[in-house]
């Protein structure tokens, strides 16, 4: 006999296995001879009291014990199979890739970066030299922007596809298996470069095809349908299926789809800075403590404010994270975070962002919300003097309207400048931030800090443009065989749920061959 009950724990008390049986007899009102065993489902912390408990939901075998299920896919051999070619190989390119080969075609995956381990020397570069690869950096080569910026795999895009499947993926290819059960599963950057080229491995002993250093230089579409494209000006590859799964970043795309008049859409995003804060603050609200316990992660915050019509929130939080530069192009600072598996850095970071609507960028150029965002990008990087320096702030003098004379020890390798942010942002995006700041001071005791720095811009919070596709097909609604895919396409904000929006573009692409 099986049942689901909930029980709770202490921190040090979670990996106890004799305590949970002990608790599950109890609760189920059993003997305990009776539980054989048990498998933990999820697994959560509530520190919405005083004494912080995990909270674990847990099934119970009674007389009898659990049956091994092996979930694993037996991918087949789809070396012969018909091809379909993914621009991008982050996380939707690389589960579009998957689950073709469980539908039995052939993925060609098309990757403008290196493979995972050589963009280190790139990532390097970047952060101790100020030098950017526009085709190799944060965001661009094999495993997308996600594979150097954490890994965090929360979602709520549960109606959109089997978030359990990707998951059991990532476990399939080396991740700890805690992530099937945590409600914040994180695998860090520390360990996703293995994980990535496993899943690499998969696709390419199933006869996929895998092409670094190869960038979509144009499609080729004869009378509304997909030919094939053309790489590094050049060589031309042919398919009637092609999944553009770009990633955000991508801006030489999106110029050329609008110059090929491939209709594409202005699109709202957020706008706003990275804000960190040493951990410990952070420890001591949300855990109710001086100091952390052992057998507690380091803690985690989720903000959000209305302030008149607009959204405020907090966005991609790194407990222990680094805050990390990620501009894609020359003369631009862009900035993210990520954190090791470990997350045991002494800082917590976290975008905050405002939302920028298309009635704040007038004009009919579907590009014109990515034109704003690339300046502002500009005007940070010119404002923190060169070499990827970031104009930053301290927090309350940046609500008072104050210089700070000086800035807090960061995370942020490329260095930081005193600046007034006013002169970089949007004002309606310093008005909003300054009204919100000392309102999220009142959730989160110690937020509301002159230690906490803020560093700009956090600006590629989701795309600033559109790919439209139809609903019930997944394809541009002019470009029969084109499956606009994922962040860049504008419909998904995550590693899984742009590795679910991969998987629906390859579903699609069988459907509409079946």
């Amino acid at each position: 006999m099986q049942k689901d009950i909930e029980i709770t724990l202490l921190p040090e008390q979670v990996d106890e296995t004799a305590l949970i049986k002990v608790k599950l007899a109890d609760g189920l009102k059993v003997s305990r001879e009776r539980i054989k065993a048990f498998e933990i489902l999820k697994r959560s912390i509530d520190a919405r009291s005083r004494k912080v408990i995990f909270r674990l939901q847990v099934r119970a075998f009674m007389d009898e014990e659990p049956q091994l299920q092996i979930n694993t896919i037996n991918y087949q051999n789809v070396k012969d199979g018909k091809p379909v070619l993914i621009i991008g190989a982050g996380p939707a390119g690389l589960f579009a890739a998957l689950q073709c080969i469980e539908n039995g075609l052939k993925p060609i995956i098309i990757e403008r970066g290196k493979e995972v381990k050589q963009r280190r020397r790139d990532l390097a570069a970047i952060n101790k030299q100020g030098l950017v690869n526009t085709e190799s950096n944060y965001c661009y080569g094999e495993g997308g922007a996600g594979t150097y910026s954490d890994g965090k795999l929360y979602t709520r895009s549960n109606k959109r596809g089997d978030i359990n499947k990707v998951l059991q993926v990532f476990v399939d290819h080396g991740a700890e298996r805690d992530i099937m059960i945590d409600a914040r599963p994180h695998i860090g950057t520390n360990k996703l470069p293995n994980i990535i080229t496993s899943i690499k491995e998969t696709i390419l002993n199933a006869g996929g095809e895998v092409l670094f250093d190869t960038k979509m230089t144009d499609i080729i579409v004869e009378f509304g349908t997909i030919k094939g494209i053309e790489i590094n000006f050049s060589d031309k590859l042919f398919a009637e299926n092609v999944i553009l799964a770009t990633g955000h970043s991508a801006r030489d795309v999106y110029e050329l789809l609008h110059k090929k008049n491939i209709l594409i859409e202005a699109k709202p995003f957020a706008l706003g800075v990275r804000i960190e804060h040493p951990q410990e603050i952070i420890d001591a609200a949300q855990y109710h403590c001086d100091i952390r316990s052992e057998y507690l992660p380091p803690a985690y915050y989720s903000l959000v404010e209305q302030v008149g019509a607009r959204g405020v929130f907090s966005f991609c939080m790194c407990p222990g994270g680094i805050i990390a530069p990620c501009a894609t192009g020359e003369n631009e600072i862009v900035v993210n975070g990520w954190s090791p598996s470990k997350r045991n850095n002494p800082f917590a970071n976290s975008g905050t962002v405002v939302q920028v609507t298309l009635d704040d960028v007038q004009g009919y150029d579907p590009l014109r919300m990515l034109n704003f965002q690339s300046e502002i990008e500009r005007i940070s990087f010119e404002a923190g003097g060169g070499n990827l320096v970031a104009p930053a702030q301290r927090m309350v003098d940046f609500v008072n309207n104050k210089l700070s004379i000086d800035l807090p020890r960061n995370s942020y390798l490329p260095g930081t400048k005193s600046v007034m942010l006013d002169n970089i942002l949007p004002e309606f995006v310093s008005d909003s931030l300054k009204a919100a700041l000392p309102l999220f001071g009142k959730k989160i005791k110690g937020y509301y800090t002159n230690e906490a720095i803020l560093v700009g811009v956090e600006s590629r919070t989701s795309s600033p443009v559109r790919i439209p596709r139809d609903k019930e097909t997944f394809q541009h609604p002019q470009v029969q065989g084109l499956y606009p895919c994922a962040e860049g396409a504008g419909y998904a904000g995550g590693i899984v749920s742009a590795a679910i929006d991969g998987i629906n573009c390859a579903n699609a692409i069988t459907k509409a061959s079946s």
